[in-house]
């Protein structure tokens, strides 16, 4: 049972682990569902909306477990969220991701990147059924081995994968871009939680925040809840044994961007097969 406090951040491993361990995938392939994911749950509010910026909630008197109830009730009820990751862990390895800026919404729509550690780049677009992806010439360099990976450097250079949900490499990593699901399994996680301390006041990036955290296995896990409109999550933290996770949310129930890549930045994903077999 979860002793740390509520926190997107736990029910993303949930939600990467159905895409990325499954036996046949290639190392690129789960490095890019991984990516996504990790990407859409690590995140935390920067402030809450405009329309709402100057009340206050009254959160602060509440009690940890309260706190991060409204929290979790709170994040499951936003349309959609922008999320920003930085990871600085000890033992992040190569093809992890280390950073990432994604946003998405309860339609599934997504749009943003992931950087891996000495990797490179990934970026992802998904509107409808319709999904883009494009890495940069280093992480196809990197996470394909010998000359597939230098000839989809150069066919890809700057230019867009483009392929429908139906594609079993573009529909998985479309997955991780459903807010819903992501939602559905932050409620599962926050109502596991125990043991959680509150803080004191504080602010994040200026917005009035309160602290609630717990530990596991030497790591403390502490979550920021605006103290002014929604009690969104400010900001997560990940710290100690090595760790250090910083996730942000930000840009609550704003729309993800609608424009897509053009017909001519794009490639079709069957040339993706053509090119690298092994992806």
């Amino acid at each position: 049972m979860a002793i740390y406090p509520w926190s997107p951040e736990e029910a993303c491993a949930m939600h990467l682990k159905m895409y990325a361990d499954r036996p046949r995938a290639s190392r690129a392939r789960r490095l890019l569902v991984v990516a996504g994911c990790t990407t859409a749950l690590v995140a935390v509010p920067l402030s809450a909306p405009a329309a709402t910026a100057s009340a206050g909630n009254g959160i602060e008197d509440l009690s940890a477990r309260e706190i991060a109830d409204k929290a979790s009730d709170a994040f499951t009820s936003a349309q959609s969220v922008r999320v920003t990751l930085d990871e600085n862990s000890t033992d992040i390895g190569q093809g992890e991701v280390s950073s990432a800026d994604l946003t998405l919404d309860r339609d599934g729509n997504c749009n943003g990147s992931m950087r891996f550690k000495d990797s490179g780049n990934v970026e992802l677009v998904k509107r409808g059924e319709q999904v883009w992806l494009k890495a940069d010439e280093k992480y196809w360099k990197t996470e394909v081995p010998g000359s597939e990976g230098e000839s989809a450097a150069e066919i890809f250079k700057n230019r867009y994968i483009r392929g429908s949900t139906d594609d079993s490499l573009l529909g998985d990593l479309a997955g991780v871009c459903d807010l819903k699901e992501i939602q559905q399994k932050a409620a599962e996680e926050s109502r596991k939680a125990k043991d959680l301390r509150k803080g004191d006041p504080t602010t994040v990036d200026g917005t009035p925040a309160i602290p609630v955290s717990g530990m596991e296995e030497g790591v403390t896990h502490t979550v920021y809840v605006a103290t002014e409109g929604k009690p969104y999550p400010v900001r997560t933290t990940k710290k100690g044994d090595g760790k250090d996770v910083t996730a942000t949310f930000k840009d609550y129930d704003k729309p993800v961007p609608t424009e897509t890549p053009s017909a001519d930045e794009s490639v079709d994903v069957s040339k993706l097969y053509e090119e690298v077999p092994t992806v």
